[in-house]
C-alpha cells in the first residue's frame, strides 16, 4: 500500500512540475517570436548561426557583454547603441514583451 501511495505522490509531483514548465515555455516562445520579428534583420536571434550584420552580436552571447538587468533597462528606455555604422532602430516594447524577450535571451545563452 505504501508503495502505491509513494508512486501516486511521485506522479502528482511530476505532473505539477510539468504544468509549471508550460507557462515558462510559452513565455520563452513569445520572446522568440518578438526577437525574430524585431531583431533578426541584424542579429542572429537563435541558439546558432551568424548575425546578418556581423557587427551585431548574436543573441546567444549578449549576456557576455550586457547583463540582463542592463538589457531590461535599455529595452524599456530605448536602445540607442548602433552596430558597425548602423543606427539601432527604436523599438517600443511593453513590460510584458520585455520580460518575454529577456526570458528568451536567457534561455539561449552560451556558457
Amino acid at each position: 500500500m505504501r508503495l502505491i501511495l509513494v508512486a501516486i505522490v511521485g506522479v502528482l509531483a511530476a505532473s505539477a512540475a510539468f504544468a509549471l514548465d508550460k507557462p515558462q515555455d510559452k513565455q520563452i516562445e513569445r520572446g522568440r517570436a518578438i526577437a525574430n520579428a524585431n531583431c533578426s534583420r541584424c542579429h542572429a536571434t537563435g541558439a546558432q548561426g551568424k548575425s546578418p550584420n556581423p557587427a551585431s552580436p548574436p543573441f546567444r552571447t549578449l549576456t557576455k557583454k550586457y547583463p540582463l538587468e542592463n538589457l531590461e533597462e535599455a529595452l524599456a528606455e530605448g536602445i540607442v547603441v548602433g552596430h558597425g555604422g548602423l543606427d539601432m532602430p527604436r523599438f517600443e516594447f511593453s513590460p510584458a514583451q520585455i520580460e518575454a524577450l529577456l526570458d528568451y535571451i536567457a534561455s539561449i545563452q552560451r556558457k
